[in-house]
């Protein structure tokens, strides 16, 4: 699924594991529900799978989702700015980067955010302690080309545009009003890189919160998946999901990041994802031991 359009450059996106997450979901799927979208990188890839057709993108951060929302309904419009804010850079990209950024932060403008998540390095998107953006411009390049951008969004409209409903609210208030045909898969931010203490991401989650809601999902009788903790070579990230919660958990084996390559060294990274037992008992396959092996880097 790497030929999938995928306009926005987002570190964290599932976009590479898509097809490994897709493949323990039910053929069909009422509706499905992305709390933590992201670059809703698993709905754009259930839509061209043909699981669903209807799709609930929440992500806490605003201008996130209303580009989001642009890019799905008014691809046009959204293309054509990009157009305009790409060209104004050339005389000094770097110059013309730090404007944005100072703008955007005035008006949180997700067309403006946009041009910001394509030229920022890494594709991370980082705020400070007043939350601010404050990522800087990947030096090397100038973003992605308009054409090509065009492109991307126009593949994204045309797999999700009429079939999504948007939001920006807490992840429990859109769990509490997921009904029993939903399926949700929840990507929330890594543990130990957003929160008090460690602001890089717009929002971090409680621990203890978070698994109160899979404990309400679990009663409620609601399929889902959650993608929470990993490891990178013998480093481990996060903490597990308890066993309480009677969840099975799934290592997909990702590959080596693109910087573990430049460093020339042979960490693999490995992500959780957890599946719920409403889930497993619509599952046909055999999951023991499952690990897939995906030959692509992930960007970190």
């Amino acid at each position: 699924m790497a030929s999938l359009p995928h306009p926005i450059q987002y570190q964290g996106s599932k976009r590479n594991l898509a097809s490994s997450i897709l493949r323990f979901l039910p053929n069909k799927i009422g509706r499905l529900v992305e709390p933590f979208a992201g670059t809703a990188a698993i709905s754009i890839a259930a839509s061209a799978k043909g699981i669903t057709q209807e799709f609930w993108l929440n992500d806490l951060n605003q201008p996130l989702i209303e580009l989001l929302e642009l890019i799905i309904e008014k691809p046009s419009k959204i293309a054509d700015q990009y157009t305009n804010v790409w060209h104004e850079q050339h005389e000094n990209s770097i110059y013309h980067y730090f404007q944005v950024r100072e703008e955007f932060n005035k008006t949180n403008d997700p067309q403006l955010f946009l041009y910001l998540l394509s030229r920022c390095v890494k594709g991370a998107v980082r705020y400070n302690s007043n939350g601010l953006f404050n990522q800087s411009p990947d030096k090397r390049r100038k973003g992605t080309q308009p054409e090509k951008m065009r492109k991307n969004i126009e593949g994204v409209s045309n797999l999700l545009k009429g079939k999504c409903k948007f939001t920006c609210l807490d992840f429990r208030d859109v769990l509490a009003e997921v009904q029993s045909n939903d399926f949700v898969y929840l990507d929330p931010p890594y543990q130990g890189v957003s929160g008090d203490k460690d602001s890089r991401y717009f929002s971090g989650i409680v621990f203890n919160d978070f698994v109160l809601a899979l404990e309400t999902l679990n009663r409620r009788e609601i399929s889902f998946a959650v993608s929470y903790d990993g490891k990178l070579g013998n480093k481990t990230f996060g903490q597990e999901l308890p066993e309480e919660l009677e969840l099975r958990r799934i290592e997909i084996e990702v590959g080596r990041s693109s910087q573990a390559t430049l460093l020339g060294r042979e960490e693999v990274t490995v992500e959780s994802l957890y599946l719920s037992q409403s889930l497993l008992k619509e599952s046909i396959f055999n999951i023991e031991s499952y690990i897939h092996r995906v030959p692509k880097q992930l960007a970190l």
